[in-house]
């Protein structure tokens, strides 16, 4: 039986477009991903990124799920550190009660930008030491009211939204199998770690009464197109669109150059980050994702679609479901 498949949208902001356009194009993914039969649809926090609009995650995830009806929406994730558990709490459990039953709190313990933007967000690079209690402050403050509890979060207390612990390392494979909660590892850029990470998150795994058993969900990129050689085109483009991102914040890259640097060092270390990568027509990438899940023994797998234009990632999930037999 195959298994769900979900998407993590970038919220991509495209050379010469705009924010609104950005999420004009999110509300369209989500209510295509929805009737395809897509499981989920996430958005990351980041900072200070010109060319990422999820920053605000959970006002986007309220902006999606408004504008779909039975598609979960989620963060993949929150930066805890930037962030006390019961502000989360409150927002998420807002959240929850507005669209019950569709929220998802994934959780990560990376800044989502650098020492400028934890300065900016007045907090301190320290805060990620403590993100292991946090998790679990947060825990209580979304599921039932204790006896003599302070601090309730009001909306929040008692929706029990689930959490799901992200990661691109041990550290959160060894948390996940503590607490009992599913596990998601970032492969669509932090390969690494994966094989050892999982193996660590299944066999160190402390059953909970929300999660019996343990669930993992794995990422990848998603590069479709109706030809083989157009999905590469656009593969070719996020790589470009990488070195960018290395070498000079965002900011552009001229093809020449990046090509130049893919033909380095460096750019072999760019493609082995994005090395799970599904490329190709619908039956191909279907075929690699397939593999992908055989490879890790994974529960769920969760796909950035990319491509150089908002309909050609829509496209490129739109092909996807398709060869994974989730539209007719």
């Amino acid at each position: 039986m195959a298994v769900p498949l979900s998407i993590l949208d970038l919220a991509t902001v495209d050379p010469g477009g705009s924010l609104r356009q950005t999420f004009a194009a999110s509300v369209e993914l989500a209510q295509h991903a929805e009737r395809w039969g897509y499981t989920r649809l996430w958005f990351a926090e980041h900072h200070n990124m010109p060319d990422i609009g999820s920053s605000a995650t959970s006002v986007l995830i309220g902006h999606i799920a408004a504008r779909t009806s039975t598609i979960r929406v989620g963060s993949g994730g929150v930066m805890l550190p930037n962030h006390s558990p019961l502000v989360i709490a409150e927002q998420f459990g807002t959240l929850a009660e507005l669209f019950p039953g569709r929220i998802d709190l994934g959780l990560g313990r990376a800044p989502g930008g650098d020492a400028h933007v934890f300065q900016a967000l007045r907090r301190d690079p320290s805060a990620a030491e403590s993100f292991p209690q946090d998790v679990v402050e947060l825990q209580q403050l979304l599921g039932p009211e204790q006896p003599g509890q302070q601090v309730r979060a009001v909306p929040g207390q008692g929706t029990g939204v689930p959490l799901y612990i992200l990661g691109s390392s041990l550290f959160g494979a060894h948390l996940a199998a503590a607490l009992g909660l599913p596990y998601a590892f970032a492969s669509h850029f932090a390969p690494n770690a994966l094989a050892d990470a999982l193996r660590v998150y299944r066999a160190e795994y402390r059953p909970s009464e929300e999660r019996p058993e343990p669930y993992a969900m794995v990422a990848m990129n998603l590069f479709a197109a109706d030809t083989e050689a157009e999905a590469q085109e656009h593969h070719t483009a996020a790589l470009r669109r990488r070195v960018a991102l290395f070498t000079r914040r965002g900011l552009p890259v001229s093809d020449a150059d990046a090509d130049r640097v893919l033909a380095s060092p460096t750019g072999d270390q760019i493609r082995h980050m994005m090395r799970h990568s599904a490329v190709g027509t619908a039956e191909q990438v279907a075929e690699q994702v397939s593999g992908f899940v055989s490879d890790t023994d994974a529960d769920e797998v969760i796909v950035a679609a990319g491509g150089t234009t908002p309909a050609a990632r829509l496209h490129s999930a739109e092909l996807l479901a398709r060869g994974w037999g989730l539209t007719g």
